[in-house]
């Protein structure tokens, strides 16, 4: 039914979907706002309950005995990951994974899978690689996954339990390198190389990742003797739209600033809300295949040349296009026109 131009959902919809809807909105907020929040119920239990002295003793613990777990390969929480509102958000999209015919990995080696794009919130990795509901375990059960996130999401009080618990680490060279250093192997270490800008390019049908000035994965890959793992997740950019912001508009101009200073991209999304379709902070209803492609091994060396480094960045950039030329055509709906476009 439409009414001003707003096309509103049907009062018949399934007491199931209604719950997946419900649990896609509230996942979205919480990882948009649950940093914030979490900082203000901090400030909150401070300055205004009789619990000041056991929140003050948890920022301690929290932000400063603890501050070097998530760069020491976090601290994992089975209870968390299978939490069944992660189910009820995986079926709203719904998300699925798949590995390319015959792709394997070796229990004694360790992994980093660099993924693309984006999107606004890294739907498909996440509901993948950060749940026990994405059929990771199922494809590879000798491998554990870690998620290289933001370091901002482990300085905000409760919501970096939260951060730790579904498998997070921090985004920097040490942390990432611990992962892969680790002896026994069966560890992953899960990369959105393009990072939080590549969301000011997230427009439906559109696949524009930034590559070619990242070339930090491939120093560490190198010197780890990690294989790098192309993944890309077909139906990522489809699940908002956003304000139009073109490169030297103000909007993007006053995105970038923020951005710089709280290191997170303030793009404006536009989907749907709980009981329309036409706007809202609510992701789409459509499908997100998260395609797992073969590795490629890598030689170690301690102490790579930039040639070295140029050399298989430009090697893993044809592997990346040559995944996406093979799969696009079973989950793109006009494959012919649909390219993988480098910035």
């Amino acid at each position: 039914m439409k009414c001003l131009g707003v096309e509103f959902a049907p009062l018949n919809i399934p007491f199931r979907r209604r719950l997946q809807t419900l649990a896609a909105g509230f996942w979205f907020i919480t990882m948009v706002l649950g940093g914030f929040a979490g900082s203000i119920l901090a400030v909150y239990l401070v300055l205004f309950t009789q619990y000041w002295w056991l929140t003050l003793l948890y920022l301690f613990w929290a932000l400063v005995m603890d501050r070097h777990t998530s760069e020491r390969s976090g601290r994992r929480n089975e209870w968390m990951r299978s939490w069944s509102w992660w189910k009820y958000t995986r079926e709203y999209f719904p998300t699925s994974l798949e590995r390319v015919p015959w792709m394997t990995l070796d229990k004694k080696k360790n992994y980093l899978f660099c993924c693309y794009p984006h999107g606004m919130l890294c739907t498909g990795p996440f509901m993948a690689f950060g749940t026990n509901y994405g059929g990771f375990d199922q494809f590879f059960p000798n491998h554990k996954t870690h998620i290289i996130t933001l370091d901002q999401h482990f300085s905000m009080p409760f919501f970096r339990e939260l951060a730790l618990g579904l498998g997070g680490c921090k985004a920097t060279a040490k942390s990432i390198s611990h992962i892969l250093n680790k002896e026994e192997g069966g560890n992953v270490a899960i990369l959105m190389v393009g990072g939080a800008t590549e969301a000011f390019y997230c427009k439906p049908g559109v696949y524009k990742i930034i590559y070619d000035k990242r070339k930090g994965f491939i120093k560490i890959a190198i010197r780890t003797g990690a294989p790098l793992v192309p993944v890309i997740s077909f139906g990522e950019t489809d699940l908002f739209d956003q304000l139009e912001n073109p490169e030297g508009s103000l909007l993007r101009s006053v995105q970038e600033w923020l951005k710089k200073y709280i290191g997170l991209a303030p793009a404006i999304p536009v989907g749907r809300g709980f009981f329309q379709y036409t706007f809202g902070m609510i992701p789409k209803r459509k499908p997100v295949h998260t395609i797992v492609g073969q590795p490629m091994e890598v030689e170690k060396n301690a102490n790579p040349t930039q040639e070295q480094i140029d050399t298989l960045h430009e090697k893993f950039k044809q592997h990346l296009i040559n995944l996406f030329e093979e799969q696009k055509y079973n989950y793109v709906q006009n494959p012919e026109q649909t390219k993988l476009e480098f910035i």
